[in-house]
């Protein structure tokens, strides 16, 4: 049953299904062949019972806060404040794709909508500053990833609601290793620009002027992030209430920059039923095949049999990357947490690791699924952007990123208190 559940997994994500669709057509496919009672009766309860989950309502809140943020105008001048900022490192403007991915990852909660946003702003300056434009592509892939662990993060979200683990202290815990990955990001970068000074373009002069005049720029993201995030940790509201605050932060701000306009408003609200039907499609797939699964057997099987395995918590951490690293090429990463966190949560949980901990490491194995191919949903996103150029350009100066993501996977068994420490303190 095991590999009929992966070969019919593969077959539909082959021949281009929606993977919603093809998680919920998996559970219509195994019922009938593995189970004596019609399971599919209880689709609609399995739909509506994983839908109706309060801490949800934050997914398309937070969607909708990055698509305000993405049409204000925001982002260009936060692009520019941080390119006075950081180009006088080797690498330039590199250093600013990194910063202003972690700065906007901050307010959106989207890897996706941080990828877009700097892209689009950043790509004219490969040939304009002639960098080199493999790495450049790749700095905005890469640092794209954050928008799914530095909070507000949908991905943290959805790994609270499935494993029943505290979302604030998911956010306190993805502030650090979050932090810690935009300077990997931004180390990659100056290491490969040293060695090789003619990837890191034309240097761009910047005086202390220009500079803290443009800290005006890069306040309103600050802003919107103390809003949300601080509400939360201030005990004024929930992660949901705090999405909804930092939307009306959002529409001030955009209506300060002129940009608030009906038009607008339309554009934001398309966007963000588009996204939020997408998410919703795959959440109650997932739940109806792990429905199937569970009652049919499979998913006691599959935690009997790695439990039965004997190996160490090391080990089977060890097993758990190469397990993601090998999903991540075939699946985006809501359908991985989704699918897969119900089974492997509960086994490395019994093996001693902390929830929250596991949570973090989990979210960083799914950014190296965001640029790895041939699913790598930021590669497209980045590629989509260009207006000419293969998409090995795009795979290829990924791979220093792909390593830096590995080597903070190390860092956070090594020391895990990287991840740990805030929840413990502050949580």
């Amino acid at each position: 049953m095991i590999t009929t559940t992966i070969v019919l997994l593969l077959v539909f994500i082959g021949i281009s299904i929606p993977v919603g669709a093809a998680l919920g057509l998996i559970g219509l496919v195994l019922d009938p062949m593995y189970s004596m009672l019609p399971l599919t009766r209880a689709m609609g309860e399995v739909a509506w019972g994983s839908s109706n989950e309060f801490l949800l309502v934050a997914i398309p809140l937070f969607i909708m806060l990055g698509e305000i943020l993405l049409r204000s105008g925001l982002a260009e001048r936060m692009y520019n404040a941080m390119s006075l900022w950081l180009s006088w490192l080797p690498g330039g403007l590199m250093h600013a794709n990194i910063g202003a991915s972690t700065l906007f990852s901050a307010t959106s909660g989207s890897s996706v909508a941080t990828a877009a946003t700097v892209g689009t702003v950043a790509l004219p300056q490969i040939e304009k500053h002639k960098y080199n434009e493999p790495l450049f592509l790749g700095s905005l892939a890469a640092g794209g990833t954050l928008g799914i662990l530095i909070p507000p993060s949908i991905n943290l979200v959805l790994y609270g609601v499935l494993t029943n683990s505290s979302v604030p202290k998911l956010y306190l815990a993805g502030i650090l290793p979050g932090l810690g990955m935009a300077l990997l990001f931004m180390a990659a970068i100056a290491i490969a620009c040293t060695f090789k000074p003619s990837w890191g373009g034309q240097r761009i002069s910047a005086n202390w002027s220009a500079r803290l005049k443009s800290l005006g720029h890069l306040l309103p993201p600050l802003a919107i992030f103390i809003l949300v995030v601080g509400s939360i940790y201030a005990g004024m509201a929930t992660p949901t209430e705090a999405a909804a605050l930092g939307v009306v932060g959002a529409l001030i701000l955009a209506a300060f920059s002129g940009r608030l306009n009906i038009i607008m408003i339309r554009d934001v609200l398309e966007g963000t039923m588009k996204s939020t039907a997408m998410i919703m499609l795959i959440v109650i797939g997932a739940a109806f095949m792990n429905f199937i699964l569970s009652a049919t057997g499979i998913t006691n099987t599959i935690t009997s049999l790695i439990t039965d395995l004997g190996v160490s918590p090391m080990m089977m951490l060890l097993i758990l990357v190469v397990f993601y690293l090998g999903l991540g090429c075939f699946m985006e990463t809501l359908s991985m947490m989704i699918t897969t966190i119900p089974i492997v949560a509960p086994v490395m949980i019994a093996l001693g690791f902390d929830p929250i901990w596991l949570g973090i490491v989990i979210i960083i194995l799914m950014e190296v699924a965001l640029i790895t191919p041939p699913v790598g949903l930021n590669l497209f996103v980045v590629q989509s952007l260009r207006t000419s150029g293969s998409m090995n350009d795009v795979m290829v100066g990924s791979i220093p990123f792909v390593l830096m993501l590995l080597l903070m996977v190390v860092l956070l068994a090594v020391f895990p208190g990287i991840a740990l420490w805030l929840p413990q303190n502050f949580g």
